[in-house]
């Protein structure tokens, strides 16, 4: 039986834990899992522990952990993706996506033809959420370390705030991603569902960001981070 790892948002040590209720409920009632199992933990500091489960209840899981392991090590390519909102699964699997594939920040990005408009208590349920879908794949893929979820932020107040060594916002008339140099740190700018408006592109430009593009195609707005992401990593980061 494969080794199951799951996030616990608290710090770990080698010892005895009584798990968070909502991990105890999944391992004790939804994998059915019993005392003897072995499980791995991790906490977002980078390290993992082993152990083994000392007691399943119905409503108490308690583990032991016996061994401390080092992480899985982070891309050297650290990238802040602005992703612009869309609506329900798209900007659930952009974040999935962008989690395996090594993003180290993620802020929505509300811009002129965005479909979603998110304010005070369903901004919060939704920012709980998209932190919990980057919690799942990154117990999914092995990554110790989680993205960085930010609140989200209008497209002027993202370009104003944001720092990287370079900075791109994808357009389908541009130069290509592989003309430029191999930077340390990365942003990306994706537009949402109706794309970025020309204006828009041309504040980026002269907020400091360059056009670049993937292909000859134009890509829907869940797809181009994973590509550009994809790409990024073979070309500068830990694909290579």
């Amino acid at each position: 039986m494969r080794l199951s790892r799951f996030f616990i948002d608290a710090p770990l040590t080698l010892g005895q834990h009584q798990l968070p209720e909502a991990q105890a409920h999944y391992i004790g009632r939804v994998l059915r899992r019993s005392v003897g199992d072995q499980v791995q933990l991790f906490d977002g500091s980078g390290q993992e522990y082993r152990g083994e489960l000392i007691e399943v209840g119905k409503k108490s899981v308690r583990v032991e952990l016996r061994e401390q392991l080092a992480g899985q090590a982070e891309s050297p390519l650290r990238v802040h993706l602005g992703q612009g909102l869309s609506r329900g699964e798209r900007m659930d699997w952009a974040i999935q996506k962008a989690s395996e594939l090594g993003v180290a920040e993620i802020t929505p990005i509300a811009s002129e033809r965005c479909e979603v408009r998110l304010k005070d208590e369903r901004a919060d349920k939704r920012l709980a959420h998209w932190r919990q879908v980057a919690i799942s794949a990154c117990e999914q893929c092995g990554r110790s370390v989680l993205p960085l979820i930010h609140a989200p932020l209008t497209l002027a107040e993202w370009q104003a705030s944001v720092q990287a060594e370079l900075k791109l916002v994808l357009h389908p008339q541009a130069a290509p991603l592989t003309s430029h140099a191999k930077p340390q740190t990365l942003a990306f700018l994706i537009g949402p569902e109706g794309g970025l408006s020309e204006s828009e592109v041309e504040l980026a430009k002269a907020a400091g960001f360059q056009a670049a593009r993937l292909g000859p195609r134009v890509l829907r707005t869940e797809t181009a981070p994973v590509v550009a992401l994809a790409v990024a990593q073979q070309l500068w980061g830990d694909f290579s």
